[in-house]
């Protein structure tokens, strides 16, 4: 059993109120609730600071918590809506971004079975392979490795692993540059008590260099478990351009 928690707040730089930003008809973020309630978790629940988006939950009939506006981040949104709910630290709770209306039900399915069957996590998350140089090079694609059983070992904004001899016989533009690197999906499960403990925690400096929350956890000796995903996530939504990409997506 799991619970989604989906973290939205109407302010973003780049797309203004992209929550409640109209795909075929409806908010987005309908749409994200809609994947959510299809993946089987138990309760699906939307954390908010907004009450523009909360009339807007209550208009598509889901489970809204207004939350403190003072978070920094959708982590520590869903860490209070544990706790006001009393979830119990054993408990799973899927956080599903508000800006991904083509996110496959299957993928959040995936991500909370991968940490309940991963004793030794905390945390759970998907990746997905490489597919491009320019993919591999690019800052704003976060890139994992792990150790053979799925263990996380580093996230970053850098090409990672980094292929030393294909470097040095100057192939770093082909493929063989990204052969066997994966990008990072911005999917996570919690166990309650690690994501209530996370929360808790300051930011570190790996975090705070690398504008990557996840390393956090790692610098704190958390455990995070990745997999590969079962499915491609489909696209988010972070300008305009993608809100009309998305719209034509949902229209075919």
């Amino acid at each position: 059993m799991f619970r989604v928690v989906i973290p939205a707040r109407y302010g973003s730089t780049r797309l203004p109120g992209k929550p409640l930003r109209a795909l075929a008809g409806r908010p987005m973020l309908a749409h994200v609730h809609e994947r959510a309630t299809r993946s089987g978790a138990s309760e699906v629940w939307i954390a908010t600071d907004d009450a523009r988006i909360e009339r807007a939950c209550q208009g598509f009939g889901a489970r809204v918590v207004m939350t403190d506006p003072a978070h920094r981040s959708g982590t520590d949104r869903i860490a209070e809506v544990a706790r006001r709910l009393r979830w119990a630290d054993a408990d799973i709770v899927v956080n599903v971004q508000g800006d991904e209306p083509l996110i496959p039900p299957a993928i959040i399915t995936q991500v909370a079975e991968l940490l309940e069957h991963s004793s030794w996590a905390g945390i759970a998350t998907l990746a997905t392979p490489i597919e491009s140089a320019d993919e591999f090079h690019d800052v704003n694609v976060v890139k994992v490795v792990a150790t053979a059983q799925g263990r996380a070992l580093y996230f970053s904004r850098a090409p990672i692993p980094w292929p030393r001899d294909a470097a040095a016989t100057g192939g770093s533009g082909g493929a063989a540059s990204y052969q066997g690197a994966r990008r990072h999906l911005g999917l996570y499960a919690y166990r309650v008590k690690v994501l209530t403990q996370l929360a808790a925690l300051a930011p570190t400096s790996l975090e705070e260099l690398e504008k990557l929350e996840q390393l956090r956890a790692l610098e704190n000796g958390l455990q995070i478990a990745v997999a590969t995903a079962s499915e491609p996530p489909g696209r988010g939504v972070d300008t305009e351009t993608d809100l009309e990409a998305v719209a034509r997506l949902l229209a075919t």
